[in-house]
């Protein structure tokens, strides 16, 4: 009978803890970079392979890192939503092209439209691991300060732009 007792007891326990992950949101993944400073780079820029970005170039502004790949297809059904957060000019929208051709890039903007101010290129993803990327898409809001204030994992939708993504623009901003 006692050698029944302990194979049920982590029997239970593991669907305990199964149920209990199965109720989670994906998308609230805590990044242990909010609040601390974004992790700097300095990438060719999407446009012009001669130009470099860096968050240095950044340095004393609110802006958003948007990340994004040509193959992504929920970056595609995010894109009208960044197109409109862009459209807004209330910060500079600056994507990361991740994981992807350059060329496969340039031909993606060109059909679904450009809302960057500039794309960089972060083709071995390197980058996206300093910045704790999980997938594409994700998009990071980061303060005049250089720290990073939210971070939005997964497509950003209506409803996220304007109850998460918004307010945290509208108070750095204020």
């Amino acid at each position: 009978m006692n050698r029944f007792v302990l194979p049920l007891a982590v029997f239970v326990l593991m669907v305990g803890l199964l149920g209990y992950g199965l109720r989670l949101d994906p998308k609230k993944v805590p990044s242990p970079l909010i609040d601390k400073p974004a992790p700097a780079f300095s990438l060719a820029m999407l446009d012009d392979p001669s130009r470099q970005l860096s968050t240095a170039d950044m340095s004393g502004q609110v802006w958003v890192l948007n990340v994004w790949a040509s193959w992504c297809v929920s970056c595609r059904a995010e894109h009208e939503v960044i197109s409109l957060l862009a459209n807004r000019n209330l910060v500079t929208v600056v994507g990361l092209n991740y994981k992807d051709e350059p060329a496969d890039a340039t031909r993606w903007l060109k059909q679904f439209g450009n809302p960057y101010a500039t794309s960089v290129i972060d083709r071995d993803g390197r980058v996206g691991i300093d910045w704790g990327v999980y997938g594409v898409p994700e998009t990071f809001v980061i303060g005049a300060d250089g720290m990073i204030k939210y971070k939005h994992i997964g497509p950003v939708t209506h409803e996220s732009l304007e109850k998460k993504i918004m307010p945290v623009l509208k108070e750095l901003l204020s």
